[in-house]
């Protein structure tokens, strides 16, 4: 067990202690003594060693002076024995002092002999602890060692009645029972018996108290751990804030700090932890005046000090103990006196005060095996680290087998406390060994604790290692680089590397199956640069165009794959329906399978935007396991994409196929040109022309780059294009290329599109993937039939985002920041990120002038959020009813432009770069009909040549069948019409609108209604044939999506009907015509000839006539 101390008093100011200077050369002999054997060696971590504070105490410091240890005492060593002289010395102190106490005695017995008996029986801290003849001096030898840290702090007050070394160095006494005190929390780790802890008191009630308890004498408090390791206070709240045990500690020293306002409202204490208790009850600071009206029955009444004379005042003989914290009891009454309590001062201050119990080791077997093993574990790890970790070797630099076995085997315990003191373990663990009263089980949880700081060790040193071999091997790796580069350079054999770079491009040559042809050439360049110069021009035109030689895969392809059941598995998961397509990508690689290449084919999908042109080239070439590489021609206007630039030019490249091959380092992967129809011209050159050579199968085995200025075999390559119309292609190229085409999906394949693959990728980009929204199918066909009317469905799955975007917004106002916290976002880089940008515009806010808008590197971090989880109590559903809230109203708004069509009205069918589309066609009659007006044509509505011509052609049409069928109706000789086609906003051409230019100015001319779903599509000529008409499959879905029953088509284009599938089909009538005249069956059957035949002027004027005539007759009446 350590040395019992009693805690010193300070003089009072008229009193001052000045110690003798044989004294302080005993004190001073003592202290270098235990220096030179290196006892009380703290921890760092833990606070500060016990023998610097003798030298640095405050005016609060009641540090006891360190007096002599018996052998055996310390932790790791005894103290090395006093020589002769300094015995035979310490032998004649003693005497004397002996014979100066007894005189004292006797000069008090006599002044009082009342109290003879009370002073002979003093008790150390008021535990009734008999006063020997050694121990009546200790708080005199507390003085002196406190004076010979500080020499300054003493006065002469001293020497009055005593001689020079009269006192030796004298154990301090520590109560052995002190059942309450003040508790104060200790934050992070616990404090452990015999290792000193600084701690800050910020609360300046507990500093006030503390302040006092040195005062008074009584400096003694309670340390217990908090739970939470991020709690900070000074004052226990409730007992459930910390562990029950903890340590009873004495301030040695407490240092006042000063605050802002220049008052001292904190203080710093240094604790010595003397041993273990256990927190019985907890007083707080609102319940301390109730708990005070409690006497303690467990604390004894110290009995009164006697007055001191005017002799003893003289002499200066002032003792600082505990005795001289009792209260002088007041004169005889017949009230009856309170029983003293040693804390009742501080009920006074709202700190936390609490009943303890001392904790006792359990005993043990000093001899057990089990608890050498563990102590000699202990010693061993303890000197592995301190040789790993030189933070250690200054805490432990004395601990060998050598010099501290023999103590360390004595008291295991203490290892265990100096283990768990000097480790940065967790806090819960550092309490366990705190807890922990079985020496056997403290043992094996300190060495844990201790395993973990040397396993944290190793990893330290293990770090630093490496970073030093880096070092180092970099270090000598550029000196011997540098010097091998020197002794090349002077000897003539190497210049900057170039040898070298000439034997990597040949071993990358090597390592191709190079043609004939580019071998040759790659040898000469290579033997030019071997004899140029670096500093030459030429040098690195030469190595750029090596290195372009090599990087092009010769004779390098990729395994490819033309199984059926694998293509139409991947084609299926990409893509929902166009089962024609699919068909003729099928036949394509079964021609492959059978050929075991699908050279010389060049595809082009032509097709409305968002039908999945570019994507289903992309499944080509997930299914044939080839390489894939897209570049887009739209409005490219210089050659040299195409076939690349001279070598001559400064930064000259190979054009975009030599490109794609070094990319997929392969020679037959799938390269996809995309918008070939929109491909420009310019001054550089036609890239449409360049393609010719490129696509054609019969000139790319020979494909010449005017950069590389090779031929390079491009025939194993699958070249794949997309357009959206073949009309601006140029005819020699769309001839070598095989057209297919995509047409736009109907309403049911939207609706399976968009159930499939739209709406799950949607709720995954908002965020909501696993969340209950639910979008349901009403809402899906609402979306189709009122704002997605086209033919591809990029707008629909534009639309299914807004939904979902909306979506996520309404959770995240509904929820709030409660649910959905802003901080959990964060991942650490993020939030360390964050501060520092907040700290940048704080900053530039303060220095607008020196303001960057770049991110630092310490504003930035790869991953900065994770995403959040929405509770499964979320549920929202989109239908029908509510799809307004968050797509807006209906674009949309009816099916049919007419719903009953006026006589001169007709729907006809057109094609469009978005697929079909329903086309009216308007005719009117401008003026009133008369046998004087001269007929006349009107056309307007943004139309293009080929179309005002089949307008033309359909107006003479007209007169023509009119004057062959119906010669007495002379409409068409005298009437002005204007005939107009809607959205004039949206140019429009093209031959097929004929029959139905035709049919608007026949039924205007025979005053009869068209049926509203009856659409028709054909190309007129003047003698009335229909002739063969594009883009029917696309019409049909037009005819379809806008509600019609017939659509009237040429004959020829019967076998394009018969391909449609059923679900185009379900619904319409389809009725193949060759001649106008069964285009007139179908639209008038039931048209009463006789009524067509008559004349419009006659009746026009019969009916003013009897206009008039009405009229007359109503004047005359």
């Amino acid at each position: 067990m350590l040395p019992r101390q009693r805690v010193l008093r300070m003089p009072s100011p008229r009193h001052s202690v000045l110690l003798s200077t044989a004294s302080r050369r005993t004190s001073i002999c003592s202290v270098r003594a235990s220096l030179r054997q290196g006892q009380h060696i703290t921890p760092r971590l833990q606070g500060f060693s016990r023998d610097s504070f003798s030298s640095s105490l405050s005016p609060f410091s009641t540090h006891a002076a360190l007096g002599k240890q018996q052998k055996g005492s310390g932790f790791f060593d005894g103290i090395e024995p006093l020589t002769e002289e300094e015995k035979k010395a310490n032998q004649e102190n003693q005497e004397k002092e002996a014979a100066a106490e007894e005189k004292e005695e006797k000069d008090v017995e006599k002044a009082k002999p009342s109290s003879s008996s009370e002073a002979k029986t003093k008790e150390g801290g008021g535990q009734g602890i008999p006063e020997s003849p050694e121990n009546k001096g200790s708080a005199a030898a507390g003085s002196a060692a406190s004076g010979s840290s500080g020499e300054g702090s003493g006065g002469d007050g001293g020497k009055r009645g005593r001689k020079p070394g009269d006192k030796a160095l004298a154990k301090p006494v520590v109560p052995e029972v002190y059942p309450q005190v003040m508790a104060i929390p200790i934050a992070k780790r616990p404090l452990f018996p015999g290792f000193y802890k600084a701690i800050t008191i910020k609360d300046p009630n507990v500093a006030a108290a503390i302040t006092e308890m040195i005062k008074r004498g009584q400096p003694y408090v309670g340390a217990f751990l908090f739970k939470d390791e991020n709690a900070d206070d000074d004052v226990i709240r409730s007992a459930d804030e910390v562990h029950d045990v903890g340590v009873f500690a004495q301030i040695t020293s407490a240092f006042p700090m000063t605050g802002q306002g220049g008052e001292g409202t904190s203080l710093t204490a240094i604790l010595y932890p003397h041993r273990r208790i256990k927190l019985s009850e907890l007083i707080p600071p609102g319940a301390a005046d109730a708990a005070g009206k409690t006497p303690a029955a467990t604390e004894p009444t110290p009995e009164p000090i006697p007055k001191a004379t005017d002799e003893s005042a003289q002499k200066g003989d002032v003792v600082a103990s505990f005795e001289e914290s009792a209260v002088v009891p007041p004169p005889k009454s017949d009230v009856t006196q309170k029983q003293y309590e040693p804390t009742s001062f501080l009920k006074k201050y709202p700190v936390s005060l609490v009943n303890v119990e001392n904790l006792t080791e359990e005993p043990y077997d000093p001899k057990s095996q089990v608890i050498r093993a563990v102590t000699n574990e202990i010693v061993n790890v303890f000197k592995e680290v301190a040789s790993m970790n030189s933070l250690f070797r200054d805490q432990i630099s004395t601990f060998s087998m050598s010099q501290s076995t023999g103590n360390v085997m004595s008291e295991p315990a203490k290892l265990a406390d100096f283990a768990a003191a000097v480790s940065a373990g967790d806090p819960n663990e550092l309490q366990e060994v705190l807890s922990s009263l079985n020496v056997e089980d403290r043992m094996h949880k300190a060495l844990l604790v201790l395993k973990k700081e040397h396993v944290n060790a190793q990893l330290q040193s293990k770090i630093t290692k490496d970073v030093e071999n880096k070092i180092t091997k970099r270090q000598r790796e550029y000196w011997l680089t540098e010097q091998m580069k020197g002794i090349k350079r002077e000897l003539g054999l190497e210049s900057d590397g170039k040898d070298k770079l000439v034997e990597k491009f040949k071993e990358k040559a090597d390592k191709l199956a190079m043609p004939e042809a580019v071998r040759k050439v790659f040898d000469d360049e290579l033997n030019k640069l071997a004899h140029l110069e670096p500093a030459a021009s030429e040098f690195n035109v030469t190595r750029n165009y090596l290195d372009w030689l090599t990087q092009i895969p010769w004779g390098l392809r990729s395994a490819e794959n033309f199984g059926i059941q694998h293509a139409m598995t991947v084609l299926d998961e990409d893509h929902y329906g166009l089962k024609d397509v699919k068909d003729r990508i099928l036949e394509f690689i079964a021609v492959g399978k059978l050929r075991g290449t699908v050279e010389g084919k060049i595809l082009c999908f032509v097709g409305p935007p968002g039908v999945g042109k570019t994507s289903i080239g992309k499944s080509i070439a997930r299914a044939l396991n080839r390489q894939y590489y897209r570049f887009s021609v739209g409005g490219l206007a210089d050659v040299a994409e195409i076939k690349g630039h001279r070598r001559t030019y400064v930064g000259a490249l190979p054009g975009r196929v030599i490109q794609a091959l070094k990319k997929c380092k392969t020679e037959n992967p799938l390269i996809l040109i995309d918008e070939i129809d929109k491909i420009g011209r310019g001054y550089q050159g036609d890239p449409s022309s360049a393609l010719l050579e490129l696509l054609d199968p019969e000139q790319n085995s020979s494909f010449l780059d005017h950069y590389l200025d090779v031929p390079v075999d491009l025939s194993r390559v699958l070249f794949v294009c997309t357009a959206n119309m073949t009309d601006t292609i140029p005819r020699p190229l769309l001839d070598r290329m095989e057209v297919i085409r995509l047409s736009g999906y109907v309403s049911d394949e939207k609706m399976a599109i968009a159930e499939r693959y739209l709406a799950p990728q949607a709720q995954e980009l908002a965020g909501l993937k696993g969340v209950d929204v639910e979008l349901t199918k009403d809402a899906i066909e609402e979306l189709i039939k009122s704002y997605c009317r086209e033919a591809g469905v990029r707008n629909l799955k534009k639309q299914i985002e807004k939904v979902y975007r909306k979506s996520a917004l309404k959770i995240v106002q509904e929820l709030g920041e409660e649910v959905l916290p802003e901080e959990e976002a964060l991942t650490d880089e993020g939030k360390v990120a964050k501060e520092e940008s907040a700290k940048e515009e704080t900053e530039q806010s303060e220095e607008p002038a020196t303001a960057n808008t770049e991110a630092t590197e310490k504003e930035t971090t790869e991953v900065p959020r994770v995403a959040l989880k929405v509770p499964e109590s979320v549920h929202v559903t989109i239908d029908k009813d509510n799809l307004k809230d968050y797509v807006g109203p209906p674009v949309f708004t009816s099916d049919r432009l007419y719903d009953i069509t006026p006589p001169g009205v007709t729907m006809g069918l057109a094609w469009t770069q978005l697929g079909g589309a329903a086309m009216y066609v308007e005719a009117i009659l401008q003026s009133a009909l008369k046998p004087a007006s001269r007929p006349s044509l009107e056309i307007t509505g943004n139309l293009k040549t080929v179309m005002k011509e089949s307008s033309a052609i359909a107006y003479s049409f007209a007169k023509s069948y009119m004057a062959n069928n119906f010669p007495k109706n002379d409409f068409l000789d005298h009437a002005k019409i204007h005939v107009h086609v809607p959205e004039g906003a949206v140019q429009k051409d093209g031959p097929s609108a004929g029959i139905t230019m035709a049919t608007s100015l026949l039924s205007l001319a025979l005053d009869r209604q068209v049926d509203p779903a009856v659409a028709m599509t054909g190309e007129l000529t003047l003698t009335g044939k229909v002739l063969r008409i594009g883009g029917l499959r696309e019409k049909t879905v037009a005819a379809r999506r806008a509600g019609c029953k017939m659509v009237l088509f040429p004959r020829d284009n019967e076998s394009d009907w018969l391909e449609l599938p059923e679900n185009i089909k379900e619904g319409i009538e389809g009725r193949p015509v060759s001649w106008y005249s069964e285009v007139f069956d179908l639209i008038f059957p039931d048209l009463d000839k006789e009524k067509a035949n008559k004349s419009r002027v006659v009746v026009a004027e019969n009916k003013e006539k009897k206009e008039e005539e009405k009229k007359d007759g109503e004047e005359s009446d």
